[in-house]
């Protein structure tokens, strides 16, 4: 029997068999009539799910799988989309996503074209909060070491918040009644798109501000809310904006059970915005009242030391011996001296006078005389030594005195043969001469005709 369907005879082309009306589809024909009834079947829907893969590409848009413990679907979400999202995406977080079901040909699979998502329940949102906080404080975001010590009375105060909200009236209120100090406002938004983004801006352009005109303390502030309202302080733009800081700052976003990243990463959490005024400035009354007090201790403490130092050298002085107690004997001690020293000269010159008495009449004018005989003879002899060794008298008769150049006594004839010029020394006067040097033959040698020399 032959077969109803075209090539099962065995043809390798294939026949159209007669009265066959369903002729082939080709792949793209088919991938978009799949596409059609797809989007026309299912069009808008919402889908939970947990987001696994996402990723963004460098276009702007992202990609992630929508699954959940029986089935999977891809989802793509285009990038006008990403950038209003009110989080950042994360793997794991269960979210409720709104587009249109579609399919993608190029891969024959169907997908979902994200529109809106959301955070499935506030579940999602701790969850994704957590994992943020864990991220953060792994980079030592939160570390207590890092927290700057807030001013003790700061002269100018910065405060980012909104505006028009009962926040920034309340602090100001609360600054005047306390302390007044300039208040510098950078308004923001604190709640919707874009406000993670203002707020970060506003933190860093306090620190970019002049020496001068930047404040000493910020105080980030907002009212309170939902996890949803107070978002825009966990993001991690503003969290980062609060660590890196240069100022100190106090966070006070929310009531008291309220609790953001904003806190942790901040020097100071305030429960309240009022709070936080209260902890930026001290109470000018009290400090006027214990400036005062401290004053009046000081001065009582004065007065005491004063007492208590003059009721010890009023003591001291009683102890003290008097004036004539230590002048007295030394005042006779003195007059003892005094009297001691007129004895002892009186003696002394009683037996000076003693000795000139024995001395003068051993005093002869015989022996006196006798005396100085004997040294006149005595020096005549020493002078006549003196003159049978004077080199004077020797050249009377007949010696000469010979000098070198140098001035330098001659005496042998080994120096005069060694000096080229020498001087005689005469009784009557002294005569220069040149030294002839023999030659080989025995012959001496003539002096040059034009100094003299001696034959």
């Amino acid at each position: 029997m032959a077969s109803e369907f075209p090539g099962a005879n065995g043809n390798l082309v294939a026949a159209q068999a007669p009265g066959d009306n369903a002729p082939a589809l080709s792949v793209s024909e088919l991938a978009f009539a799949l596409k059609r009834v797809v989007e026309d079947s299912f069009g808008m829907v919402r889908l939970r799910g947990e987001i696994s893969g996402y990723k963004r590409a460098a276009s702007g848009h992202a990609y992630l799988t929508l699954k959940d413990d029986k089935a999977c679907i891809d989802a793509v979400m285009w990038k006008t989309g990403v950038g209003a999202l009110p989080f950042r995406p994360e793997d794991g977080i269960e979210v409720i996503a709104t587009g249109k079901l579609t399919t993608y040909p190029g891969r024959s699979k169907y997908q979902i074209v994200i529109e809106r998502l959301e955070l499935a329940g506030e579940g999602a949102l701790m969850l994704l909060l957590e994992k943020l906080k864990a991220k953060l404080g792994a980079e030592g975001l939160f570390d207590a070491g890092a927290k700057k010590k807030l001013p003790f009375l700061p002269r100018r105060i910065g405060v980012v918040t909104s505006p028009t909200g009962a926040v920034i009236r309340d602090i100001l209120h609360r600054l005047e009644d306390r302390c007044p100090t300039h208040v510098t406002v950078w308004p923001v938004m604190v709640q919707g798109q874009g406000a993670a983004e203002q707020v970060a801006a506003a933190i860093a352009g306090f620190c970019r501000m002049p020496d001068g005109q930047r404040p000493e303390l910020v105080i980030v502030a907002r009212g309170g809310g939902s996890i949803e309202d107070l978002w825009a302080f966990n993001e991690e733009v503003v969290v980062r904006a609060v660590a890196a800081c240069t100022i100190p700052i106090i966070s006070a976003v929310g009531h008291e059970t309220d609790t953001t990243l904003c806190d942790y990463a901040a020097d100071v959490r305030a429960p309240t915005p009022t709070a936080a005024a209260e902890m930026a400035v001290p109470v000018r009354a009290e400090l006027r009242a214990y400036v005062r007090d401290q004053g009046t201790r000081m001065e009582r403490c004065a007065r005491r030391y004063h007492e208590r130092a003059g009721e010890r050298l009023h003591a001291l002085t009683r102890l003290l011996p008097t004036p004539a107690s230590l002048l007295d004997p030394q005042r006779q001690r003195v007059d003892d001296y005094g009297e001691r020293l007129r004895r002892g000269l009186g003696r002394r010159v009683a037996d000076a006078r003693g000795e000139l008495a024995r001395a003068s009449g051993a005093l002869r004018p015989t022996l006196l005389r006798t005396r100085l005989d004997r040294c006149a003879d005595r020096l005549a002899a020493v002078w006549r030594l003196a003159q049978s060794v004077n080199p004077e008298n020797l050249l009377a008769r007949g010696y000469a005195w010979v000098e070198g150049r140098g001035g330098q006594v001659v005496t042998s004839a080994a120096q005069a043969r060694s000096a080229v010029a020498l001087s005689l020394h005469f009784a009557d006067g002294n005569v220069d001469a040149r030294v002839e040097r023999a030659t080989s033959g025995g012959k001496r040698e003539a002096p040059p005709p034009s100094q003299p020399s001696l034959l």
